[in-house]
């Protein structure tokens, strides 16, 4: 389904508009409120990183091995930040997790304390670990960088102003004597003006997407193999039930039914008018009649007989006879599909019909079907005003669970004046 307004950051910066949203300030507040956090964990890994690297380049420079004590203290350091990391982890991302609202509208699951010896066993644990360690690590590296590129952005704009002085500023890497010199640069560095919002932009966008990643709970891939499972199975006994109940129906209530209205017929061609029993029968012979429509209409909506008899294209043609506007269809199926399919196609393309007969206010609507590799695709257009939300009503939502108990997708286009077009596609598999 298409949507106004980008959900993330990233969807954010593809759009043209991006320079006067407020997509900016956000990815600025994301940043700024980063840099805290990121600045007391820099600070946690440099207290063992300086004393390893002071060592590192000692081997290097003389070729010596670091001395016992260095390297007593070097062990004790990585093991004790190997041992606080997992509980230091948890707050972290606990913030973290909420911060990334901040530019991205999809939240992220928030994980409950497991216990102690659990969050040690966990591999969601080392997960966010490996966050901390990034956003302690490569994160302030970054930052200075961009602070970098600010400053020298800012040093072009201002060098006009600092031409004059005693000291001759040096823009990059060329010195300044004038006021004329200096004009250039400072007009770069308010054209760069635009791309530094953009990088801030870019950088927010690649940190919320490493939280993403790192702090988002992992997919249970057998898990989510069993529910898929489950669900078939689910799908398959609700059409073993609803065939046994249509054949219940159509076979032994429905002929009983009708036996016993043509029954009270007959009893009404024998009573007299004028007789106290002519008064009743003609009652409960019009209200055997009235059952009979009833049970129909409750047969068909279970299974349209003329899915059984015309198939799936002929069934829609016939619904495309009955509808209140013009319908045409256009089908290109070949091959047999399978029951359940062909089902969930004719209340996909009945439902859409419906919508457009009751809110569309359309003049003409279009109906196809066609096989894409092992899909079959059903499209519903109409040239109505358009504006179709899920949101105002229920007939779109359960249009899309009948949809995806059967793993296919429901997608919506309905820009306000239309066109609105439907379409779904369902797998055929058997």
């Amino acid at each position: 389904m298409t949507t106004e307004h980008p959900s993330h950051l990233a969807e954010a910066l593809r759009r043209r508009r991006w320079l006067i949203s407020a997509w900016p300030w956000r990815a600025l507040a994301y940043l700024v409120t980063t840099v805290p956090i990121a600045g007391v964990l820099g600070v946690g890994l440099l207290v063992i990183g300086a004393p390893l690297l002071a060592a590192v380049n000692g081997l290097r420079q003389h070729g010596r091995p670091p001395s016992i004590a260095l390297m007593l203290f070097l062990a004790t350091g990585s093991l004790t930040l190997l041992a606080l990391a997992p509980l230091v982890s948890f707050p972290v991302a606990v913030v973290e997790r909420w911060r990334a609202g901040l530019v991205d509208g999809r939240p992220l699951a928030s994980s409950p304390w497991p216990g102690l010896v659990a969050r040690y066993r966990s591999a969601a644990t080392w997960r966010e670990v490996a966050y901390l360690f990034w956003l302690g690590g490569f994160t302030p590296v970054a930052y200075w960088v961009f602070l970098v590129l600010v400053l020298l952005d800012l040093g072009m704009i201002s060098s006009p102003w600092l031409a004059g002085d005693a000291n001759q500023p040096v823009v990059i890497w060329q010195p300044i004597d004038s006021t004329g010199e200096a004009v250039p640069y400072a007009i770069v560095g308010v054209l760069l003006i635009p791309v530094l919002w953009y990088a801030i932009g870019l950088l927010a966008a690649v940190q919320a997407a490493v939280a993403r990643w790192l702090l988002a709970h992992p997919v249970d891939a057998a898990a989510l193999r069993e529910v898929t499972r489950s669900r078939t199975r689910l799908v398959g006994a609700y059409e073993a039930e609803r065939r046994r109940i249509e054949r219940d129906l159509h076979d032994g209530a429905q002929p009983r039914l009708t036996s016993l209205t043509l029954q009270l017929g007959l009893a009404r061609l024998d009573v007299p008018e004028d007789s106290p029993a002519s008064r009743p029968l003609a009652v409960a012979h019009d209200q055997a009649r009235g059952l009979m429509v009833m049970l129909r209409q409750l047969v068909h909506g279970i299974r349209p007989q003329s899915l059984t008899d015309l198939g799936l294209a002929g069934a829609v043609r016939e619904l495309a006879d009955a509808a209140t506007i013009p319908v045409a269809v256009h089908a290109d199926l070949h091959d047999e599909l399978p029951e359940i399919v062909e089902t969930t196609a004719y209340f996909v393309v009945s439902e859409a019909l419906g919508n457009v007969a009751r809110h569309a206010r359309a003049t003409r609507a279009d109906v196809r079907l066609t096989r894409a590799g092992g899909d079959l695709v059903v499209e519903v257009t109409d040239d109505g005003h358009g504006g179709a939300d899920p949101a105002r009503g229920t007939g779109l939502t359960g249009l899309a669970d009948r949809v995806a108990a059967v793993d296919g997708r429901l997608l919506l286009s309905s820009p306000p004046g239309g066109p609105t077009v439907v379409r779904v596609e369902l797998p055929c598999r058997r």
